[in-house]
């Protein structure tokens, strides 16, 4: 179990444990400061956040940003990898290849999903589907984020 996974569960039975979390999580990964993502759940295969719709991650017009959208997704993706990679072996993102199906208009709910198999240890690559979807239930964006996976090596 990772580093990250084991402060999620440590951390996710205590009152403000979720938020905690969150904000640990976004201060190890600075980039993601800007979504100010709210994780929602992290477990093997799947996680989910959230990203609020407010006037820090906009476009022009009024509606959350594309590269916004993808940096909750890239979160959501960041932790599934954390709860599931094997303890021997690493992860690092390969590219990301999504399609904008609607408007962001809302809070959204990004999501990361995986099947057990994917993580077989003989692949060298596991294709983690993502969605995002508004608080209507609409999916705005859905796509992959291949993932290279590898042996870490011995020290």
């Amino acid at each position: 179990m990772t580093s990250t996974y084991a402060l999620y569960r440590k951390l996710t039975g205590m009152p403000l444990g979720r938020r905690l979390f969150s904000l640990a999580y976004a201060r190890k990964a600075p980039y993601f400061r800007t979504v100010r993502p709210f994780v929602r759940e992290m477990r093997p295969n799947h996680a989910a956040v959230v990203v609020r719709s407010r006037k820090a991650v906009h476009n022009h017009i009024g509606t959350v940003h594309a590269i916004a959208v993808c940096n909750g997704l890239e979160a959501a993706m960041g932790l599934l990898a954390e709860a599931t990679v094997p303890d021997h072996r690493r992860w690092l993102p390969k590219g990301l290849d999504v399609r904008y199906l609607d408007k962001s208009t809302t809070d959204l709910l990004c999501t990361a999903d995986t099947e057990p198999e994917d993580w077989a240890d003989d692949r060298s690559e596991v294709r983690v589907r993502v969605r995002a979807l508004r608080t209507d239930g609409v999916v705005v964006v859905e796509g992959v984020i291949p993932l290279h996976v590898s042996d870490k090596k011995a020290r």
